[in-house]
């Protein structure tokens, strides 16, 4: 995915919900920090979205321009609407976002994560793939070790023992070996 599409889902899901600020969580809400992030991380033909003021209306932009959707047929990128539990997040993570607004966006606003938060919502999603998008932030200099474990004490959603498991997981991942959660 590209910057432009995403600000065309944005655009997109503003005239589908009458809302006109959004946050986009999951790997595509890399394009905040990054408008040319390389390539490896744009590989998501999915953007994840939801109005920030009504995220219940996040159905309706999953069944208007969602996946297999006609919207999704003609451009080949869809959003994903979610919620604000779809990614877990540092608690003070809405400071530090990233704005995009623009002729794209026809004005209307995304924010997206920064950086080191979306590799603590990926890195705390645990899945293949997002270990492997967070080894490659690591990989391309996008995130510091010292970084992102200095914000797990702020993740009030996990337990002591889950940010210790964290902190571990994330040690192997920098140090380049294999982790088991």
């Amino acid at each position: 995915m590209t910057r432009e599409e995403l600000e065309h889902i944005v655009r997109a899901s503003a005239d589908i919900t009458n809302q006109y600020e959004f946050i986009v969580v999951g790997s595509q809400s890399i394009l905040g920090a990054l408008p040319a992030a390389p390539e490896v991380f744009r590989a998501s033909r999915e953007a994840d979205i939801y109005p920030l003021q009504r995220p219940d209306l996040a159905d309706a932009i999953d069944g208007a321009i969602g996946e297999g959707s006609q919207f999704h047929e003609t451009y080949g990128y869809y959003a994903q609407g979610v919620g604000p539990e779809t990614a877990v997040l540092p608690d003070d993570w809405m400071t530090r976002v990233h704005r995009v607004q623009g002729p794209g966006s026809d004005g209307k606003v995304a924010y997206c994560l920064d950086l080191p938060d979306l590799f603590l919502s990926k890195a705390v999603a645990g899945r293949e793939k997002d270990r492997v998008f967070c080894i490659a932030m690591f990989v391309h200099g996008l995130v510091t070790l010292d970084k992102v474990v200095a914000l797990i004490p702020r993740m009030g959603m996990l337990s002591r023992v889950e940010q210790q498991r964290l902190r571990r997981t994330l040690t192997r991942w920098a140090l380049g070996t294999p982790s088991e959660g």
